[in-house]
């Protein structure tokens, strides 16, 4: 990694970032009163409902679609079916699930497997990719991550949480707002209609979603209860140390040593991202433990902040 982009990436992505975490753990202390619950919730709908639908419209739209692209989603998944069976394994089948519920261990699970691959992945490969980098995130999220959390991630959760639900998986799915953003967009991508201001127009509208969620972040970290304990180690080694290595072995399978694509490092890097703050909602609706989900994806973002110029340093190395 050269200075320059040492610089860029301190600068451009990690300072910011961890200004609107720091704003969002902030915000309550300054606003006495304040529901942090139905705050965050409001800001979660405004985002879902109307702020991502415009991002992923915009970024299926303008993205230059190919099948190198595809390894982005691939390796993504692969190493996040990993993080969320090795995080099974070692809960089900080894003494560091003793003593531990079973709303816990889901907790754990999901916490392992799903990362930020939006929300930190788009302003990080931004900046290390510059504008092409930028379609990355989303065909991450969209082929990967959120087709794997409102189907494995939901059944895990329903599986080890007490509640009353009565999950419909592909319903869910398809009932999400920025699923059909980002289909209408590569419809418009793919149909070679010339809507260069509309497109301009639903990215500028969608601009507030990264900010807004990284705000939400914040919010939801529980700084006040911040003390480690084993499941939360357990959570971060897999999340942060494993998930990647797995990654980098699988696109050093494919393309050979010295030879890994952008997309392919992209995929790397997404796989290195911390826990998503979707795993608070899955905990909170199926009757996870929310605290100890809380916990691992406050460590992990805190611990993601130093693993991700780490990861890419490896990837940068290998790949020249």
């Amino acid at each position: 990694m050269s200075a320059e982009l040492a610089q860029q990436l301190l600068l451009k992505t990690l300072l910011p970032l961890s200004l609107l975490i720091a704003a969002g753990g902030i915000w309550p202390r300054w606003q006495a009163g304040i529901s942090i619950v139905s705050l965050r919730g409001e800001i979660n709908r405004l985002v879902l409902n109307f702020f991502a639908p415009m991002l992923f419209f915009a970024a299926g739209a303008s993205a230059t679609v190919d099948l190198g692209l595809l390894q982005v989603p691939l390796l993504l998944g692969a190493a996040t079916l990993f993080g969320l069976g090795l995080a099974a394994l070692a809960l089900f089948a080894t003494p560091l699930g003793h003593g531990l519920s079973r709303p816990a261990r889901g907790a754990i699970m999901l916490a392992s497997g799903f990362g930020n691959v939006l929300f930190f992945g788009y302003p990080f490969l931004s900046t290390v990719f510059g504008e092409p980098g930028m379609r990355y995130p989303f065909f991450a999220d969209m082929l990967s991550t959120t087709p794997l959390v409102w189907s494995l991630g939901v059944w895990i959760a329903f599986r080890c949480g007490k509640h009353t639900e009565h999950a419909s998986f592909l319903k869910m799915w398809l009932t999400l707002p920025p699923v059909w953003g980002f289909a209408a967009g590569l419809a418009v991508n793919l149909s070679g209609l010339s809507l260069a201001p509309l497109i301009e127009a639903a990215r500028w509208a969608g601009s507030p979603t990264i900010p807004l969620m990284l705000f939400v972040l914040g919010l939801t970290i529980p700084w006040h209860d911040l003390r480690p304990q084993k499941a939360v180690f357990v959570a971060l080694a897999i999340k942060l140390a494993l998930m990647p290595l797995l990654a980098l072995g699988l696109g050093l399978a494919l393309a050979g040593p010295g030879k890994l694509s952008e997309p392919a490092q992209a995929g790397i890097l997404e796989a290195a991202m911390p826990t998503m703050v979707m795993v608070i909602a899955l905990a909170d609706r199926f009757g996870l433990d929310t605290r100890l989900a809380g916990l691992i994806m406050g460590w992990s973002t805190l611990a993601g902040l130093a693993t991700l110029p780490f990861w890419l340093v490896v990837v940068k190395g290998v790949a020249s």
